[in-house]
């Protein structure tokens, strides 16, 4: 019954807003190439129709991502979007109704299968203030708290968080169900230059890409990536402040923030400490690129162990073409945390997507280290200080079946390989593999 909840919550809000949208009379295609029409005099456009990047008057919303994360100029706009007065706002969803088995070869004993609905939705508004001014906020809400059972969703080799006093393994938590509430403030000095201030509660800070469900090469995987606490995992972050400054296709930026990862009460606000820092250099050198490296302290970020600070540095490019005979997106990303006292573990990604009308086709590979403690191994079996190095394959595919309004409903499926050390042979099997079948709801 609550998964019919959360599709039918869906549809609904999107259908309300499709009807003020058409009573408006105003249509316009989101998934149109941005950057194909974005100019430097953008800022020069009438309120009603302001279309810009919502941190910059004279960039191009294509370039939108999470947090102030950038993507590349020519990202396609999987959005739903309409103005009054003087606002520009704008509605992404992602529902995934699924079932997923993690084990489906049952070589195993740490897999699981279930029906679940990994699913977020994020509504957000901005308008000009003055001449050079932009004010923006931002609002994303998850539904994975409705419908996550044992601490999160089944997904081997996943580590993170804990649920009731133990560490989360081989499945995904839930996100907290006010995932973004942030408003941000930017100045154009020039058309070449921007100042801008984002703050957050929760929000996300300028450590790593944009993250996993807001990248065109991943909007169409149900799962999070293996990697996301090596990379991303900041996204929700009870209590972000960061200044960043933009030249040309340059942008420098730094954050304080809360260390402490979400507690496993969902629907809460965790109190803010501001006691971790990060910074980050984005270079856009093309329409077609978006790259990134960042730094960060973390502080305390496990609550089982709160004596425990992580050094975390990434570096990713991500890259969108449109061609005539459809869409590519990829991305790949480095990241690397380091514990004092201990070996750095690195991760690494690589995915991409091709869509052309209603196919959808997309893959992600990764290799990940995970340690004893990660895994929540025996140490007196795997040793205090073993690393394994984890590989996982993915590939799956979408298909659209019909719209609702500008809501698509479409379906899918993928297949996960995975491979590790042999010494985890025992408790995962020899190269345990995953299957997945889903309906998706998101807006084109």
């Amino acid at each position: 019954m609550k998964y019919c909840i959360c599709v039918g919550l869906a549809i609904f809000v999107c259908g309300m807003i499709r009807a003020q949208h058409d009573s408006m009379g105003v249509k316009m295609d989101m998934n149109m190439n941005i950057s194909d029409t974005a100019t430097p005099g953008m800022k020069n456009m009438s309120h009603h129709m302001s279309m810009s990047h919502v941190y910059s008057l004279n960039l191009p919303m294509g370039r939108n991502g999470s947090g102030t994360a950038w993507l590349p100029d020519a990202s396609p706009m999987y959005a739903y979007m309409y103005h009054k007065h003087g606002w520009m706002f704008m509605l992404h969803e992602n529902l995934f109704l699924r079932y997923n088995n993690q084990d489906f070869t049952n070589k195993g004993s740490r897999g699981n299968e279930e029906v679940d609905v990994p699913a977020w939705l994020m509504f957000m508004g901005q308008r000009q203030v003055g001449l050079n001014g932009l004010f923006h906020f931002s609002t994303m809400f998850s539904l994975d708290p409705l419908t996550a059972r044992s601490g999160g969703f089944p997904l081997l080799f996943q580590t993170g968080e804990s649920y009731k006093g133990q560490p989360i393994v081989d499945r995904q938590h839930p996100h907290d169900l006010f995932a973004e509430l942030a408003v941000s403030y930017s100045q154009a000095l020039s058309p070449k230059a921007d100042l801008y201030f984002y703050f957050g509660y929760p929000g996300e800070p300028a450590l790593g890409p944009v993250a996993y469900m807001h990248r065109p090469s991943a909007l169409a995987d149900p799962d999070v990536p293996i990697s996301h606490h090596w990379v991303d995992a900041t996204h929700v972050t009870f209590g972000v402040a960061t200044i960043g400054f933009r030249y040309g296709k340059l942008k420098i930026e730094g954050s304080s923030f809360t260390g402490r990862e979400p507690d496993e009460s969902r629907y809460d606000f965790d109190k803010p400490h501001f006691d971790s820092w990060s910074g980050r250099l984005s270079l856009n050198p093309s329409e077609n690129w978006a790259l990134q490296v960042s730094h960060g302290f973390i502080k305390s970020p496990e609550a089982l162990h709160p004596d425990e600070d992580v050094n975390r540095t990434t570096a990713s490019a991500i890259y969108s073409l449109p061609i005539s005979f459809g869409t590519f997106n990829a991305t790949v990303l480095w990241g690397m945390n380091k514990i004092q006292d201990q070996d750095a573990a690195n991760a690494f990604l690589l995915e991409g997507s091709w869509k052309r009308n209603k196919i959808d086709l997309y893959s992600r590979y990764e290799w990940v280290q995970k340690s004893t403690e990660e895994l929540n191994l025996d140490e007196n079996i795997y040793g205090p200080n073993s690393v394994f190095p984890i590989n996982s394959l993915t590939a799956g595919l979408n298909y659209d079946l019909f719209k609702i309004g500008q809501l698509n409903v479409a379906t899918g499926g993928q297949v996960t390989f995975y491979h590790t050390d042999e010494k985890l042979d025992d408790l995962y099997g020899k190269n345990p593999m995953a299957f997945e079948i889903f309906l998706r709801l998101y807006h084109e």
